[in-house]
């Protein structure tokens, strides 16, 4: 088979090395897999039955459209056998299944992992069983026997490190055989599979471990685990833990009804986890077999690893047993028709969506920003801010956080001094706003009229506008906006201030913010690097805080309802709105936050941005998402319009803005785009491969 599931006689093309051969909808075309892990219902002592159960669910996860199904330990027999796994009969019972399940491997996509007690060289083995496409690719050995408690393994069983050879004959052939196979798909990029038994989870050092430095992204764990109070949050926590360290999937298939109780319950536990967070779980002592899907990004763990340096030299410092891992490769089979990603993707990624951890991400942000403020201030001796005030999210969050660091410092809020500074496109709205909230927080408020001082400046440049005539060209423009910056640095000198800056980390990526002497220059930024979606549930937050007054609650409500407007242009308004909008101008916040956060934290391409967008935002592509009919949604042709701007501007005409930024402390795991931090860029780079490659996925997506 050619390629990730390439349908028969289509043509091979590619955008950046990805196969377009398959539909531009389709998760195996961007990085992603499905995943299975199921829980059967065991028939003890009863390889044949367990078998018709294995191939039963093994059939629907295929039909899923799943690349691997795993299921419990020594399943095949059930693990509560005990010594009759020594019985000859029930070995050659248990062979016979196994061959059953690899046969019908060959008619069904993805692979199969079953658990089995195999007999080799006369020494018995906990295995884990591993087929494809009609064959046996590998068994691999429980490395460490619990003997212990309830437990009694090594009665019946040999450890992987007892196995005197590294291939076994069954079924007619030389198969692999040890804990350091990896399964790796020769026709799905990133997938590379390990398995892990039970008990090697517990340990200091899961062999998963090097397997993973050696490139294994999907983690495999057969497991009969019984049920005592408290071990399912153990469980999770185990998982959580070993994907999260090794940048990597998880899955983990536990024992479930059917299984003796003679001494012992067990709970049908299976868990999937990616970097740490929770996909899918089954339903604990459920008495139907079960079987739970997720998809797991492929793509965003190889970044992960490539970007963690810890990540490879700890690899190096276990060179010789990482090296020493064994590939076995994989031709998998996979659907021809697309499979939709079902999976949340975050439209909003820089905010959580649940709102208790929204409000604990929110109280952490301000915390940080405060803490940095109170910091420079403290370092500096420097006891007074100027700060200017449009009546727009930035500045009202700014002052917000410097009225919280004045206060831990034990300063009034009066040495904040606050400058609204109208000029010709300042609506009637954001002016009031503006003086409601100086006076709600109680800091010295100031109005400065810059009409004159840009007046003179237009003359001076001999510019129409200095004349009457309307040309609002970015000369007009930037001329306020410098001018408010001017006044501002002026005004610190004379009052031994710190100029607090106001632009966050949305303007910063896109560019829309006036160089030099303007709206992204400050001597410090407690914005810098929280995007404008997040300041918006920041002022919400504190807007709804029992710490803020009434007056000020209301005006930090009417902000947060104003369209968000640079107030340059004068316009035709009723209202006393604003009559510029940022966001007609160039393009929605939520789709640029969303576009940001793949691009820089992730590094992801643009057709994976767009497949990703289009899932999260469009509502004219298939998907299996479920949402609700009242939620805003995009086009995707107003969703890739919006990426391209966001591409060009990222990459092309901005970076020199970025690299001279001025301090201010990082908030977010999405990163920041200091040129001392998370983002090092050259100014004079071009954004031809990003553009080139959005015009690839939209021939994709026509043809899909």
């Amino acid at each position: 088979m050619g390629g990730a599931g390439q349908a028969s006689g289509a043509p091979m093309s590619y955008v950046q090395g990805v196969d377009t051969s398959r539909s531009f909808f389709d998760l195996y075309a961007h990085g992603f897999a499905r995943i299975a892990a199921a829980v059967p219902r065991v028939s003890l002592a009863d390889p044949a039955a367990n078998a018709e159960e294995v191939i039963r669910l093994y059939g629907q996860a295929s039909d899923a459209g799943a690349a691997l199904v795993l299921f419990p330990e020594l399943g095949l027999a059930g693990y509560t056998s005990d010594d009759l796994h020594q019985q000859d009969a029930l070995q050659r019972a248990v062979r016979t299944a196994l061959g059953r399940i690899v046969d019908a491997s060959a008619a069904h996509h993805g692979m199969v992992i079953v658990g089995a007690p195999l007999r080799f060289e006369g020494r018995l083995f906990n295995c884990a069983a591993v087929a494809a496409g009609g064959r046996l690719l590998g068994l691999v050995p429980k490395s460490y026997l619990p003997n212990y408690r309830e437990f009694y393994e090594k009665r019946q069983f040999s450890a992987a490190r007892d196995a005197p050879f590294d291939a076994v004959s069954i079924f007619g052939e030389d198969v692999p055989f040890g804990t350091d196979l990896i399964f790796r798909a020769s026709n799905l990029d990133d997938f590379a599979v390990h398995v892990e038994i039970c008990e090697d989870l517990w340990t200091p050092l899961p062999p998963s471990t090097f397997a993973a430095m050696r490139g294994a992204t999907v983690l495999a764990n057969l497991s009969a685990s019984n049920i005592t109070i408290g071990k399912a949050g153990y469980r999770r926590e185990l998982v959580a833990g070993q994907s999260a360290r090794m940048l990597a999937a998880y899955a983990y298939a536990s024992s479930g009804v059917g299984e003796s109780t003679t001494d012992l319950a067990w709970d049908g536990h299976a868990l999937l986890y990616e970097n740490g967070q929770r996909l899918a779980e089954t339903e604990r002592f459920c008495d139907d077999a079960q079987l739970i899907t997720a998809d797991v990004d492929l793509e965003r763990l190889v970044s992960e690893r490539s970007r963690m340096g810890s990540f490879t030299d700890c690899a190096t410092d276990h060179a010789e047993r990482v090296r020493a891992m064994r590939s076995v490769a994989v031709d998998l089979s996979l659907p021809a028709g697309p499979v939709l990603l079902d999976r949340h993707v975050d439209r909003h990624p820089f905010v959580p969506a649940a709102s208790a951890l929204r409000d604990e991400r929110c109280r952490e942000a301000f915390r940080i920003q405060v803490a940095g403020l109170e910091q420079r201030l403290r370092a500096t001796g420097i006891k007074r801010l100027v700060i200017g005030i449009s009546g727009g999210l930035d500045s009202t969050h700014a002052l917000l956080v410097a009225v919280r660091a004045m206060a831990r410092l034990g300063l009034p809020a009066t040495n904040i001094l606050a400058y609204t500074m109208p000029a010709y496109a300042t609506s009637s709205r954001t002016l009031e706003n503006s003086h409601t909230l100086m006076r709600a927080l109680g800091v010295a408020a100031h109005e400065i009229d810059i009409v004159p001082a840009c007046d003179q400046m237009l003359k001076t440049l001999e510019h129409p506008a200095a004349d009457g005539e309307k040309v609002y060209d970015i000369t007009f423009e930037n001329v306020q906006a410098g001018e408010r910056t001017n006044h501002l640095f002026r005004l610190a000198n004379r009052h031994g201030a710190l100029v607090l800056g106001t632009g966050d980390l949305s303007e910063l990526a896109l560019g829309w913010c006036t160089y030099g002497v303007g709206d992204h220059m400050s001597h410090y930024n407690v914005n810098a690097s929280v995007p404008k979606t997040l300041i918006r549930h920041l002022i919400e937050w504190v807007a709804q805080s029992d710490e803020t007054n009434a007056e000020a609650s209301a005006v930090l409500h009417d902000v947060l309802a104003t369209e968000i407007s640079p107030e340059l242009v004068p316009g035709d308004v009723t209202g006393g709105d604003p009559a510029q909008s940022t966001e007609d101008t160039i393009g929605p916040y939520s789709l640029h936050d969303f576009t940001l956060y793949h691009v820089s934290r992730r590094g992801s391409g643009p057709a994976r941005v767009a497949y990703l967008a289009t899932h999260a935002w469009a509502h004219d592509v298939p998907t299996s998402a479920r949402r609700a009919a009242e939620e805003l949604s995009y086009s995707t042709d107003t969703i890739l319009r919006w990426l391209g701007v966001f591409l060009d501007r990222f990459f092309r005409t901005s970076q020199f803005k970025r690299s001279c930024l001025p301090n201010g402390p990082k908030v977010g795991s999405g990163g920041s785009l200091s040129p001392r931090g998370d983002w090092r860029a050259p100014s004079d780079a071009t954004s031809v491969p990003w553009m080139d490659e959005l015009e690839e996925a939209r021939g994709w997506i026509a043809r899909s």
